[in-house]
């Protein structure tokens, strides 16, 4: 069993847990996620990890309750425990110093949770990092001061202008590679808003990492439900990625595929 230290909410539908697993919390690296099943016959639910504590033995993850088995789990309190917390899975994030320029990390709503561990591991590998956290409002801007600390500098975008810029997270990155060189781009959050920041970057041909979480559902590459077509193959997303080459990944196919679901 694992049990849930700690549970706070950043909004009504989106929980902070921080769950006691110390191999987990050992082997973790930015980029990996976990099966989380919180009842013994329950559904397996992919969540990439937001921070992990070691010392505490914790992993800290966020959930969004967007169906039934994700509604359960944010339902679940300090002391309960999960039947299983399987992982770390998936590769991890290539993280390298580079000396061409900044690091653009940009996270759209709870996108921000698996980009933290990144924007982190950047920062510590000597980058210059500038995050571009992005929501339709401001009560949907997650993990903000915890980005703060790990950042050159934080731009804040929300569709209604609530907090930082009016605008989409392209015309925060935009702004960015108009004035400095940059040497690679991370973006994490819903499949369009990754679409079209590929699309910006491809245009000032700047290397551009893509996660593809959202499409995932089985965890191992059993159940093809997050197959993706990136530069003309066919991969899985659980066991190849779940971070691709955001030039080479067909988005119009994924958005299409992810509407299975809705």
């Amino acid at each position: 069993m694992f049990k849930i230290i700690e549970k706070s909410y950043f909004s009504p539908k989106v929980a902070r847990i921080v769950v006691e697993a110390p191999e987990i919390a050992r082997a973790r690296k930015p980029g990996h996620f976990v099966i989380v099943i919180c009842e013994p016959r329950g559904e397996r639910i992919p969540l990439t990890i937001a921070d992990a504590d070691p010392a505490r033995d914790t992993i800290t993850l966020v959930v969004q309750a967007v169906g039934a088995s994700t509604e359960k789990i944010c339902g679940m309190e300090a002391g309960d425990s999960f039947a299983d917390v399987a992982g770390p899975l998936g590769k991890a994030t290539h993280i390298v110093k580079h000396d061409t320029g900044a690091v653009v990390c940009c996270g759209g709503g709870v996108g921000t949770a698996p980009l933290l561990p990144i924007i982190k591991a950047m920062k510590a590998a000597g980058n210059k990092v500038i995050s571009v956290l992005a929501a339709r409002t401001k009560d949907l801007i997650i993990l903000e001061d915890e980005v703060r600390r790990h950042s050159d500098e934080v731009i804040i975008m929300t569709d209604d202008g609530s907090a930082g810029n009016k605008g989409l997270v392209t015309e925060g990155v935009e702004t960015v590679l108009r004035r400095e060189p940059v040497a690679e781009v991370v973006a994490i959050g819903p499949a369009v808003m990754m679409k079209f920041v590929a699309l910006l970057t491809k245009k000032y041909d700047v290397p551009t990492v893509a996660s593809l979480n959202t499409i995932m559902v089985d965890g191992t590459g059993m159940c093809g439900a997050c197959r993706v077509t990136v530069g003309g193959k066919m991969r899985f997303v659980c066991v190849d990625g779940p971070e691709f080459d955001a030039h080479q990944v067909d988005f119009d196919e994924m958005i299409m595929r992810l509407h299975a679901y809705d």
